[in-house]
């Protein structure tokens, strides 16, 4: 097919936007059908590391969120009297990389994705309540009174996708990680002396993300029953971090309490057999949801997103692409997916007091580079390369 085509992708988040850009450079006619009625950009901040910013080069964007973000040159992990246990230093990972991690709020990146695409690219309020293949091949997409025929179509509807539970009906789909996150944008700027932390508690996790007008993203992960609520979540948050070191009571008293987001953390902790099947392909939170300890949740999906264009590119049949694609980005995502599992054990998941002191000696005694290294291990990645078509 030599990358054109005609493209449903199925969920207008930060993978789904991304794929569509993607498939637009190389000469593919898209349509994103979102169910949400208002593009609210429901989210507080996120960090993106060098390979999801490498990422969004090859599609085109990346200048536009470097722009928009803030570099973490400054931070590490604390103790909650404010012990260091690792410092960061952004300035050598950028390197050793490129790049340092970036903080960017959801909001403005979603935006800068939608952007660049066309304005009737974006369906909203409209859902996708069945898919099927069709007798010339094709895939078709009912939406409410809109029927979309498709040469292929991109599932990129989160963690709970009905389409991954229609193509693995049999697969147990995603499950509770033990940990709720509650989190929020300050309503006004900070004084912050670091670009980004977290501090490990017992049982707890608080951290933050400062952004370029000076405002910070915070959040706190609670090891908790799934479903569990606070009816005044700020007071909750006040009393179980109220005490620890600064700036965290600073931030919370920054926050409105109308903006505390709170969610359960769930992952597919059972890795999918496939991320195809036919002319439909997972991606995302569809194919890997993934905890955020490593926070490569949204950098998976942007990888994702141009491998897959880079692959229908190069042809000759999307049934050959989406095998390609498949057997480059299942094996690297499922095992990142395994990394970021086990950093959570090693992270606030730890409760007893032996075991955390003896996590924060370990921490303290590693070289100064140990860190750095793990972090390549997951950023070091170069996309391939996408030649975008004239039409574009």
């Amino acid at each position: 097919m030599g990358g054109t085509g005609t493209a449903v992708v199925v969920g207008g988040g930060i993978g789904g936007l991304a794929a569509a850009i993607g498939l637009r450079r190389t000469g593919w006619e898209v349509t994103v059908v979102e169910r949400a009625s208002v593009l609210d950009d429901m989210g507080a901040g996120i960090s993106l590391a060098a390979n999801g910013l490498r990422a969004l080069d090859g599609l085109g964007v990346g200048e536009a969120v470097r722009e928009a973000s803030r570099g973490q040159y400054s931070g590490g992990t604390r103790t909650p009297r404010g012990d260091w246990l690792t410092r960061m230093d952004g300035t050598v990972l950028e390197r050793a990389v490129g790049s340092p991690i970036v903080g960017i709020p959801r909001a403005t990146l979603h935006r800068l994705l939608r952007d660049a695409l066309p304005g009737g690219a974006l369906l909203i309020g409209s859902e996708a309540s069945e898919i099927r293949r069709t007798g010339s091949g094709t895939v078709r997409v009912e939406c409410g009174d809109t029927t979309l025929d498709a040469d292929l179509v991109v599932a990129a509807d989160g963690v709970r996708s009905t389409v991954r539970s229609h193509l693995f009906p049999d697969h147990p789909g995603p499950v509770y990680s033990g940990s709720t996150v509650l989190r929020a944008i300050t309503e006004r700027p900070v004084d912050l002396s670091t670009d980004f932390e977290l501090t490990w508690g017992h049982g707890a996790e608080f951290g933050h993300i400062a952004f370029p007008d000076g405002r910070a993203e915070w959040h706190a992960v609670l090891g908790l029953p799934a479903g569990t609520r606070f009816a005044d979540p700020s007071a909750e948050l006040r009393r179980r971090f109220g005490r620890w070191h600064d700036p965290v009571p600073a931030l919370l008293a920054a926050t409105a309490p109308e903006a505390v987001l709170h969610h359960d953390v769930y992952e597919l902790r059972t890795p999918l057999p496939s991320y195809t099947a036919g002319r439909i392909a997972l991606l995302g939170d569809a194919a890997h949801a993934m905890t955020p300890n490593l926070g490569q949740g949204a950098c998976q999906a942007l990888e994702d997103a141009v491998t897959l264009a880079a692959a229908l590119a190069s042809g000759p049949t999307v049934e050959a692409a989406l095998a390609r694609y498949d057997a480059e980005r299942r094996p690297r995502s499922q095992a990142v997916a395994r990394a970021a599992r086990q950093a959570g054990r090693m992270g606030h998941q730890l409760s007893h007091p032996v075991a955390v002191a003896l996590r924060n000696r370990a921490m303290r005694l590693a070289p100064s580079g140990a860190a750095t290294r793990a972090i390549l291990r997951h950023h070091a990645w170069e996309p391939p390369r996408l030649n975008p078509s004239p039409a574009t």
